[in-house]
């Protein structure tokens, strides 16, 4: 009788067969055993979609289908089938090494039983299972998961929390966590020689979480910063949204604080453009737009509700808004030329010597700006005359305020 071979080649020697060969074939058999055991095969499956039918050669270890691990490799432009005969029962460990954005299938040469496919991009490797099923007709292929390296897992699931014990998790530049669609949430940025970074501190009943700069550097500011035109926003809870500016003992601090939302309001504020000077206040020196939505330019503004008074003045002089004056026209008349008028500036003056009706007082305006709206000079005749102008606008220029 004749020998017969197992669906992965090895040989079935009759009774009385292969007298003088058998220690060859034996030795033959072991080491088909032995590859299909712990064997490793590598086999290019390169080019556009295709199927790669894996073979057995009975007696041999040349077949394709014949060793325990098999690597695909190769450049592919196409999805590709790779199938074993129908028959064939073995564990298989399949790494998939080609490169191409494609798919690789494993299955067997025919009928609708289970597969498994790489998906695209997947270069990892999977344990498998050909059944072989009692049917041939159908058999399956089943894949045998493990909780082994998440490297060849394009999914892979926590049972439980996740402990670092001890060690870090090492993100790549731009990369970070997704949500469960797949949406990007929080990205970090890299620093090739970064010393300084964030911590992020929890607190118990009644503390405040905390996010603080920390790191190798003795002075560490932190940074927000907001994309294109966006706004940092201080949000609101049951109170109003508010900044608290501590102390350097973080023990006590003051708050700004944004109107209650049954006041409607979504001004804006903007601070002055010029240099800071002593002795002002801000004040809103200009509004764009309108009502709730306005913009207000805050400018340095001198502090009002007195006089800067100077010294008795003899002779010709220019005044500045803000000061007072007293006159004195015993010798002859003096003239006191106005400066450039901004709405709300003011300027006092008063007759010293109760001579204006003798040597008058003349009042000049600055180039065509107007005195109680003429063009023409002031002339302050009245004995003991005192008085405050005002200016208003480019109509009526400067006013009298008191009589």
């Amino acid at each position: 009788m004749a020998s017969t071979y197992t669906p992965l080649g090895i040989e079935l020697m009759a009774t009385g067969e292969n007298a003088g060969t058998w220690g060859t074939k034996t030795n033959a058999n072991l080491n088909l055993v032995e590859q299909l055991a712990g064997g490793f095969k590598t086999l290019s499956i390169a080019g556009g979609a295709q199927t790669t039918a894996l073979t057995v050669a009975d007696g041999a270890l040349t077949g394709t289908a014949q060793a325990r691990m098999i690597e695909f490799t190769g450049s592919i432009s196409g999805s590709q089938i790779v199938t074993i005969p129908n028959d064939v029962v073995n564990f298989y460990i399949l790494k998939n090494g080609t490169s191409g954005a494609q798919t690789v299938q494993f299955k067997y040469a025919s009928g609708s039983g289970d597969t498994f496919t790489f998906a695209t991009g997947n270069k990892g490797t999977a344990l498998l299972f050909a059944s072989g099923n009692p049917d041939t007709t159908n058999p399956k292929i089943i894949e045998i998961q493990t909780g082994g390296d998440v490297v060849d897992d394009t999914s892979p699931q926590l049972g439980g929390n996740l402990d670092t014990n001890d060690f870090n998790i090492a993100f790549d530049d731009a990369h970070g966590i997704i949500d469960e669609n797949g949406n990007e949430q929080l990205i970090f940025q890299t620093t090739g020689s970064a010393v300084n970074q964030l911590d992020i501190t929890n607190a118990a009943t009644g503390a405040s979480p905390e996010i603080s700069a920390t790191g190798g550097d003795t002075n560490i500011s932190l940074k927000l910063k907001p994309k294109a035109t966006g706004n940092i926003e201080i949000m609101g809870a049951t109170n109003p949204g508010s900044i608290q500016l501590n102390c350097e003992a973080n023990s006590h601090g003051i708050k700004l604080t944004s109107p209650a939302h049954s006041a409607g309001q979504s001004y804006e504020l903007k601070f002055p453009t010029g240099n800071v000077t002593a002795d002002r206040f801000l004040k809103v020196a200009s509004v764009s737009g309108s009502g709730v939505t306005g913009v207000g330019q805050l400018s340095f503004a001198e502090v009002s509700g007195g006089t800067s008074w100077q010294a008795v003045k003899t002779s010709t002089f220019t005044a500045v808004a803000g000061e007072g004056y007293f006159v004195n026209t015993t010798s002859g008349v003096v003239t006191m030329n106005l400066p450039a008028g901004t709405l709300g500036d003011e300027i006092v003056f008063i007759d010293y010597a109760g001579t204006f009706d003798s040597n008058t007082f003349t009042i000049a305006a600055n180039g065509s700006e107007k005195i109680t709206g003429s063009t023409a000079d002031l002339t302050v005749s009245v004995e003991r005359a005192a008085n405050t102008l005002v200016y208003t606008d480019g109509t009526q220029g400067w006013l009298l305020k008191t009589k």
